[in-house]
């Protein structure tokens, strides 16, 4: 490998995966940026898998796409850093497209009770209060925490996050696998 001080050469490297698809030259470029990928997703996705998740991306685009390289143009390492820029553009948008606004009819299943389930006090909607309750109460305790800060102590999933010292996509994602859970429950129960 040609080297400088331990580094390998990044403009010979992306020129041998440019001209010859060179598995060895991309391993050292994917060596090199790899852990600078993940450190510019941490900061700017906000977890460790959305960074590596870039990581993985931004890597395979230069793959794909090392012959779009022009190295009279500029370094390797603005080109790749460009690529990267990009791709996590691209993830924040689709993330952005994708956001769901969750409603409580979402997370409050309407249980279909039969006549023989015993009425107590409170009649029906105690049922389904102690129902939901239960089902709640067997999530991991992270979900169970965003499933009571958004549905019983109405704060935003913005508020939770901040209170709980996580990112919105944090609080977002445990969501979305708690109402996933609670939906498994409600169905298993009803069959």
């Amino acid at each position: 490998m040609d080297t400088v001080i331990g580094v390998p050469d990044l403009k010979t490297q992306l020129i041998r995966v440019a001209e010859s698809a060179d598995k060895v030259a991309f391993a050292a470029l994917f060596r090199h940026f790899a852990p600078r990928i993940r450190n510019y997703g941490l900061r700017h996705l906000g977890s460790d898998a959305n960074a590596m998740e870039l990581v993985q991306e931004t890597m395979l685009l230069v793959w794909q796409k090392a012959r779009l390289y022009h190295p009279e143009k500029g370094a390797p390492s603005t080109w790749i850093y460009t690529v990267m820029r990009n791709q996590c553009f691209d993830m924040l948008r689709r993330r952005r497209a994708s956001r769901e606004d969750l409603c409580a009819e979402e997370i409050w299943p309407l249980l279909e009770f039969g006549a023989d389930l015993p009425q107590g006090p409170g009649g029906e909607d105690a049922v389904l209060t102690r129902q939901m309750a239960h089902y709640v109460s067997v999530l991991p305790e992270p979900q169970q925490q965003v499933v009571r800060g958004i549905y019983l102590q109405e704060l935003s999933q913005q508020e939770l996050a901040e209170r709980l010292g996580v990112p919105l996509g944090t609080i977002k994602s445990r969501l979305r696998l708690a109402l996933q859970k609670l939906k498994e429950q409600v169905e298993r129960h009803d069959e």
